[in-house]
């Protein structure tokens, strides 16, 4: 048996070695993507405004995004908060309308604005998620690496989610095989937890891959775990957990998303403001005491959401993250509530994928510990490869001087 699984663990992990390595890699580095853009592109981030100490009120969000659309009508706003931090740029997300010429959505060349909230001067523009290592692109174009690979779509199936889904399962499975290999005898386990540093060489680089393993087992199984249901949570995931726990629906499950160029020409019965009104109101129906934070428009689906977070917090930095209520776009009413920490088992289970992957359940702490956790996935790979490399090295040695030894004996 064990032989087998020596096997299978040796393919398993060169198969997923090189991804792995970026996945670790980038996810080390994206931990901290929201301070390391800000420090690279403080045109994205810091209102020229506050920097000139321009007189002035700070504009709300809304008012900010409503004056933006008047400015280019070939867009709309697709997502706002309606705070920005002091002296930060109000950064919208936003797409092209419907291009009466062509009967497609106008190609605007961005995704992304950073709007001064008390000019409304729009600072900078970039399309979130290109294939660039400009500057400006940098953290976004890590960010997608780190899950995607960048492979294109294909026949709309997005090849990249599906890879690294299929490397999370990959390496969940191999996680405990790795763990069953660790410990091949019980009068020996004290082994599978030292590290030789004194000896060095092929001892300690054996030692980082295999203890290394074993300390951090329970951590890199939740990575793991986390990445597939991220990645494949709708063709794998979901149906796993609904077989073993009720799911809540939610807004977006029972509509079928329209094509572009219908997302494109779709026209909301509400304003931002109104539902941001609705929200507001439902939110003190349930005895909530966080602001309305952010809304966005989904056209594919026809629906509002807004969240509830303080000015800073739009990424839930502690717990299962921020709450959500939903709207039809096209008369207002109630579509749906995303409420962490409520619903069944399953749902809870589905709450806490992303911030257990990005450690931000536990708030900075979290956060450090999976940047130096993808640090050592990273590690790992290297080190695996590296064993396998020497193991393969000696085999062939030995190849060669048993060869001339049995062209002897047959003489």
């Amino acid at each position: 048996m064990r032989p087998l699984l020596v096997m299978v663990h040796r393919w398993f992990g060169l198969a997923a070695a090189l991804f792995l390595f970026i996945a670790g890699a980038t996810g080390a580095v994206i931990s901290w993507d929201h301070e390391l853009d800000a420090w690279l592109n403080p045109q994205l981030f810091h209102a020229r405004s506050a920097a000139q100490q321009s007189p002035g009120p700070v504009l709300s969000g809304l008012e900010l995004a409503n004056r933006v659309e008047a400015q280019d009508r070939r867009l709309r706003v697709t997502y706002v908060m309606s705070e920005s931090e002091p002296g930060r740029t109000s950064s919208m997300m936003v797409a092209g309308r419907l291009n009466p010429a062509s009967g497609l959505p106008y190609d605007l060349g961005f995704n992304q604005i950073a709007v001064d909230p008390v000019t409304a001067e729009i600072q900078g523009r970039r399309m979130w998620g290109a294939l660039s290592l400009e500057r400006e692109n940098l953290l976004p174009f890590l960010y997608k690496l780190h899950y995607t690979m960048h492979l294109p779509e294909l026949g709309g199936v997005e090849l990249g989610v599906w890879l690294m889904g299929i490397i999370g399962v990959v390496w969940t499975l191999d996680c405990f095989i790795a763990l069953w290999l660790s410990f091949p005898n019980w009068r020996s386990w004290r082994k599978s937890f030292a590290f030789r540093w004194r000896q060095g060489g092929h001892k300690l680089n054996f030692d980082l891959h295999r203890s290394g393993g074993v300390w951090l087992w329970i951590l890199l199984l939740i990575l793991a775990v986390t990445s597939v249901s991220m990645n494949l949570e709708r063709p794998l995931v979901r149906p796993i957990v609904l077989a073993l726990s009720s799911l809540t629906p939610n807004a977006f499950d029972t509509r079928t998303p329209l094509s572009p160029a219908q997302a494109a020409r779709a026209e909301t019965g509400v304003s931002r403001e109104q539902v941001m009104a609705l929200a507001a109101q439902e939110a003190q129906r349930r005895g909530w005491t966080l602001p309305a934070g952010g809304v966005f428009y989904s056209s594919a689906f026809g629906l509002y959401g807004v969240g509830f977070f303080e000015a800073g917090n739009d990424h839930g930095d502690l717990g299962l993250g921020n709450a959500w209520l939903y709207f039809d776009a096209a008369d207002g009413h109630a579509a749906g509530a995303k409420i962490p920490g409520t619903g069944s088992a399953g749902d809870l289970f589905m709450q806490a994928q992303f911030p257990l992957h990005s450690g931000r359940i536990l708030g900075l702490g979290g956060r450090i510990m999976i940047s130096l956790l993808g640090l050592a996935v990273a590690i790992l790979s290297v080190t695996g490869v590296i064993i396998w490399a020497r193991k393969r090295r000696a085999r062939m040695l030995a190849a060669r001087h048993a060869a001339p030894a049995g062209r002897a004996r047959a003489a």
